[in-house]
């Protein structure tokens, strides 16, 4: 647990490149510029003072813990930093003591806890009274949505502000003042900042840990006096680093969701995409390829029933060859859901007779329908009267009921009029029509 006096560092020895950056003031601090400029709610309340508890939501390194601070020395308040990785019942307790001293003294104190997504619900619960009577201003940090993570109540308290991966200008803005606290002696030429910008995916501490490690390996001039970070030493540092993707996390769920809406909006190319940077960050093939095959019967359906078979074909052949076989199988069978007809009518169907089974009381199952394996059940009528559709015309029993009585008019499948569902849709409607044409209609 840290505890500043307005925000102030005291660390002593040696501070990595990120750390040594770290902003105090907000004409520092790089991006969030939907909440920080001029006339924006949060940037208001730092100028008058006017602070509350808030919640900063946002993936790594894009400065959460930084903004806190700033907050903190802008208030001219105590900083009590704790994360929930470390700390327990024990350490609450502390801040709540230090911050009730605070108020003794008529200091506000702000109460930073990093990661509060891993205290669980009676550990968040513990903060509520003191936020409620102001002994500190909670300011907690995560990278997984809050309202999945967080309790109801600690967020009814708090505010919630959205904080995005920096930009690529952001960026090289951050490694611009990296490069001049590592001494002038250093070169690097624009392309390789680029390089470094871009591989660092929206994250500052990830910039600044790159360039700072690119420059511990830059070698010498020829001609002294100088270090240059060349292209080699570059691609060295950069080989091991991987695209942001928080496997299990909002990360993971948004460009699953981003490759699943792209097949529905029939765009293989984004489809492709967003696969590939699935791919690059980590994640499993064979999870893609079980979504793959839910998107098959989901947004697809009947309208082409090749791609349920398709989409079961490539998940074999990633089971039986792995990569990169398996890789292009899937990417094969992506590509032909984005561009098959689309239908969501067996998902919607399959919905609608879920929630009447759920909804409604356990039907009897009518007596035409049901089994008779022995001589008292066929004394009790079971099966009787039963249509043997194949002795029909047509193969077909017109009139005949299958549902319980009370839903004998239930429609659940409604197919579309696009690929294979069209012809389906005719075939019903011909059934339909000799039902309403036919003399013998049970449950008349």
């Amino acid at each position: 647990m840290t505890n500043d006096l307005f925000g102030d560092l005291t660390e002593t020895g040696y501070q990595p490149l990120a750390a040594r950056l770290r902003p105090s003031i907000l004409s520092e601090y790089a991006g969030q510029q939907h909440i920080l400029d001029p006339g924006k709610p949060l940037r208001e309340a730092i100028e008058r003072q006017q602070l509350h508890s808030m919640i900063f939501w946002g993936p790594p390194g894009v400065g959460k813990t930084t903004l806190a601070r700033i907050i903190a020395k802008s208030a001219r308040a105590y900083f009590v930093q704790i994360s929930a990785v470390l700390s327990g019942v024990k350490e609450i307790r502390s801040a709540v003591a230090q911050a009730q001293q605070h108020k003794v003294e008529q200091r506000d104190t702000i109460l930073f806890v990093d990661e509060v997504h891993r205290f669980n619900k009676s550990q968040q619960d513990a903060f509520l009274p003191y936020v409620e009577d102001g002994t500190f201003i909670f300011i907690g940090a995560t990278t997984e949505n809050p309202s999945f993570e967080l309790n109801n109540a600690l967020l009814s308290r708090s505010r919630v502000y959205k904080l995005r991966s920096l930009e690529l200008e952001d960026l090289l803005g951050v490694l611009a003042r990296g490069l001049e606290d590592l001494g002038p002696e250093l070169e690097i030429d624009e392309d390789s900042l680029n390089l470094i910008a871009q591989q660092a995916d929206g994250d500052a501490r990830k910039a600044l840990n790159l360039l700072e490690l690119a420059s511990d390996l830059a070698q010498e001039s020829p001609e002294g006096g100088s270090r240059c970070i060349t292209p080699a030493i570059l691609e060295e540092v950069l080989q091991a680093s991987l695209r942001r993707f928080d496997k299990g996390g909002d990360m993971f769920y948004d460009q699953i969701s981003a490759l699943h809406k792209a097949v529905r909006g029939s765009s293989p190319d984004a489809a492709l995409y967003w696969y590939c940077r699935m791919l690059d960050g980590g994640c499993d093939p064979l999870y893609i390829a079980r979504r793959v095959v839910r998107m098959a019967s989901e947004d697809i359906g009947n309208a082409d029933p090749r791609a349920l078979t398709l989409s079961l074909e490539a998940w074999q052949v990633q089971e039986r060859l792995g990569s990169p076989e398996g890789e292009l199988a899937i990417a094969q069978a992506i590509i032909y859901l984005a561009c098959a007809a689309k239908s969501n009518a067996v998902y919607t169907a399959f919905s609608a007779a879920g929630a009447d089974v759920a909804g409604r009381g356990s039907s009897e199952v009518p007596l035409h329908l049901r089994n008779a394996p022995t001589e008292l059940m066929k004394e009790m009528e079971h099966g009787a009267d039963y249509r043997y559709a194949h002795d029909e015309e047509g193969g077909y029993s017109a009139g005949e009921n299958y549902f319980p009585e009370e839903l004998k008019d239930a429609r659940y499948y409604h197919p579309v009029d696009r690929g294979l569902e069209k012809k389906i849709a005719e075939k019903l409607q011909y059934l339909r029509e000799r039902d309403k044409n036919s003399t013998i209609r049970r449950y008349l």
